[in-house]
């Protein structure tokens, strides 16, 4: 069997700038490139790890169905401490929807909503004894 590993995530948005932002300001994610497949604008960002690109998608595209849905549920990002990221990231304008959370032992998790009804999770998990 081939190996697999990520190459990258790809996200649609109708304002690549605003959601690229988003992603710099509250998580740290660096700027890597921009290029304009098709005429439009795709943003190439590095998030701890993961190639992330957001692109432009054209006018009059829908926007995603409201949650739950198929599909891509949620981004997760892998936090040390749950209760300092979240005060980190509220300072910075993160809007919580849930959490934290304890769905079992040393897992700890909270949501923010992000732009383009992205979901991002951060999870906190420790060993347990």
């Amino acid at each position: 069997m081939p190996a697999y590993g990520i190459d990258h995530l790809h996200l649609r948005s109708a304002d690549p700038e605003a959601a690229a932002g988003y992603f710099a300001r509250l998580f740290g994610a660096e700027e890597t490139g921009r290029s304009h497949p098709g005429g439009r604008l795709r943003i190439m960002l590095r998030l701890g790890g993961l190639a992330l690109y957001v692109e432009e998608v054209p006018e009059g595209t829908a926007g995603p169905p409201p949650w739950p849905h198929r599909g891509v549920e949620h981004l997760g990002l892998s936090v040390d401490d749950l209760d300092a990221a979240l005060a980190e990231l509220r300072a910075k304008g993160a809007e919580v929807i849930s959490g934290p959370d304890s769905p079992r032992p040393g897992v700890r998790i909270a949501f923010l909503a992000a732009p383009d009804s992205t979901r991002i999770e951060l999870v906190e998990r420790k060993p347990t004894v």
